[in-house]
């Protein structure tokens, strides 16, 4: 049987926080933990598998092996995302962006190479081991104009219209409160600014036995967004050019067995995609 979901918001953000902290201290001991979140494309054939027991972090799959060979090995083992949003962002030389939910840093150290000197990025995290693993990477690639802070995506400790591009790599469908973090995206953006985030989203309806679990929900499934519910979020929070381009199209089955621990669904299809928006001029 399924766990069932907590019932506030704050223990389902608890949960989250020590799934996370559990892969962060994994990294920091070098002991390297088979807990993964969302799930990973396996081979070549697009087909996938989510909590494949592998040892190392399958989010460095989404990376080209040149783009993250002078990164720290920690930042890659602690990849997560289900997707690269630097790929997604067209950065640009002195650009100041956000990371939402940066984990171990693997995007904010690429993109402070993209953003150069003249350029800045932050790092927002809720967890504290994860922070520590993001600080010592920092250290280690001898990177500047990085801060990593500690917070939670609701509230986005950030003046208004201080950031150029806003990324994160499959997190934002972990938040409970996901108005929250697009009408705070918005705010902390400059006009004209962009959202490019990768992310994990539902194509029609999820069974009720994923929605439930507690498991998945960290893994990055139960907290999905429909694909029109979350176009239509970023609408309502003043976005403009909404769009969902799909990158990977996960097996439910495969999502089911080793995340949720329930029988195979009938209905939704999970994906992960490029989500795009801009705030307006």
């Amino acid at each position: 049987m399924a766990t069932t979901t907590p019932q506030t918001p704050e223990q389902l953000r608890d949960t989250v926080r020590e799934r996370y902290g559990e892969v962060a201290r994994s990294v920091l001991t070098l002991q390297h933990t088979s807990s993964t979140s969302c799930c990973s494309p396996a081979g070549s054939s697009g087909a996938s598998s989510c909590c494949s027991g592998e040892a190392q972090a399958w989010g460095a799959v989404n990376y080209d092996a040149t783009a993250t060979a002078d990164l720290p090995e920690e930042a890659v083992l602690a990849s997560l995302g289900c997707g690269n949003p630097i790929a997604l962002a067209r950065l640009e030389p002195g650009q100041t962006v956000l990371d939402l939910g940066s984990g171990g840093g693997i995007d904010v150290l690429l993109s402070a190479t993209r953003v150069g000197p003249e350029g800045f990025v932050y790092g927002l995290d809720m967890t504290d081991e994860m922070l520590e693993l993001a600080e010592r990477n920092k250290a280690a690639a001898g990177v500047e104009n990085v801060t990593f802070l500690k917070g939670e995506i609701e509230n986005i400790p950030l003046p208004d219209s201080s950031v150029d591009v806003i990324i994160s790599n499959c997190v934002i469908n972990l938040s409970v409160d996901k108005p929250a973090v697009l009408r705070e995206a918005y705010r902390v953006l400059k006009p004209g600014g962009q959202f490019a985030v990768s992310d994990v989203v539902i194509q029609g309806e999820l069974a009720a036995e994923i929605r439930h679990s507690v498991e998945a929900w960290a893994g990055c499934v139960a907290g999905a967004l429909e694909e029109q519910e979350y176009l239509a979020g970023l609408t309502r929070a003043g976005f403009e050019d909404a769009s969902i381009e799909v990158t990977t199209v996960y097996n439910p089955s495969d999502v089911v067995s080793c995340c949720a621990n329930v029988e195979s669904p009938d209905g939704g299809k999970i994906v992960s995609g490029f989500i795009r928006a801009r705030k307006p001029e």
